[in-house]
């Protein structure tokens, strides 16, 4: 008969499933990653916000992914770490500390999608209705555009978690290299049903409003791109709408396939690997991609790294 401990506050995590050979590999990977990915997203979030040139909606909005990125990867990758080294049965979480991590997980990849979604908007006006840019993209605008993002993603994860944190709980391991939602309901004895049911209607009414808004905003670029003979916009609108939407497809392939490797237990080392990837891929190529885009992020670069001319004496 299978032993039950009752709402215990310690929590055991099952981790990665690391050969002795590819430990260290893997450890540098995640540790060199982290490192890029708080340096990249620090350094650009500063120079958006001390470099008047950059002062502009779609800069402005843009800073919500560097913030967003170093959010979810703090709380993830540092306990990643430590714990590789660990044997099964030393990596021990409190349950509070588990939540928190699944909270903010889950905003990660929501606010991911959500602020991808009002930087479309912004790109649609900036394109479509170039001479009202200005009247409507005000400081107030991209004010309200940014707390909409972080507030619905915020409520939409609250329920989630709040739904699974009114259950009961009769096991302690979570078979995840780190918390989230389904892990923490899986520890329970009560029905899931309501769970199971939110959380299917919180992903496909995210992943819908999330695709469909950019379809929708994406083809009337297209349509106006095509019948307008301003070269000009043309390719500025290329520069601006590729850069973006290659920061979208990544984050929903990233997140799509995670998804589908839920549904296949037998593949459970894959999903753990992928958890992971979801994190630390968005978050190293979202800096390299506007970094490469953006004229004055370059032109900053440049100064900073040409070397500098010594003056004879």
């Amino acid at each position: 008969m299978e032993n039950y401990t009752y709402n215990s506050f310690t929590l055991q995590l099952e981790g990665l499933n690391v050969s002795k050979d590819s430990v260290y590999p893997l450890y540098f990977f995640f540790l060199f990653s982290y490192l890029f990915i708080m340096v990249a997203n620090v350094g650009i979030a500063v120079l958006v916000f001390t470099d008047k040139n950059l002062h502009q909606p779609m800069y402005l909005l843009f800073c919500n992914l560097p913030f967003n990125d170093i959010l979810g990867n703090s709380i993830l990758v540092p306990r990643l770490l430590i714990d590789m080294f660990r044997p099964p049965s030393e990596r021990l979480i409190s349950y509070y500390e588990c939540v928190v991590q699944a909270f903010t997980s889950h905003m990660f990849g929501t606010t991911s999608l959500t602020v991808l979604m009002i930087m479309a908007f912004d790109r649609y006006v900036a394109i479509c209705n170039p001479l009202r840019y200005a009247v409507i993209m005000t400081n107030n605008m991209v004010i309200k555009l940014t707390v909409s993002a972080w507030g619905v993603a915020f409520v939409l994860v609250g329920i989630l978690l709040g739904l699974t944190i009114r259950l009961n709980r009769c096991r302690t391991l979570i078979t995840s290299p780190y918390c989230d939602n389904a892990s923490l309901f899986m520890l329970s004895c009560d029905s899931v049903f309501i769970n199971n049911v939110y959380g299917l209607t919180f992903t496909v009414v995210l992943f819908t409003a999330s695709i469909g808004s950019m379809v929708l905003t994406y083809t009337k670029i297209t349509v106006v791109c095509l019948t307008s003979k301003n070269k000009s916009l043309n390719s500025k609108a290329l520069k601006t709408c590729s850069t973006h939407l290659v920061v979208y497809l990544i984050m929903v392939f990233s997140g799509m396939s995670l998804i589908a490797l839920h549904r296949f237990p037998q593949y459970s080392d894959y999903r753990k690997l992928s958890s992971i990837l979801f994190h630390i891929i968005p978050g190293s190529l979202n800096p390299i991609i506007y970094g490469v885009q953006s004229k004055e992020i370059r032109k900053f670069l440049a100064k900073l790294f040409e070397p500098k001319k010594i003056l004879p004496s």
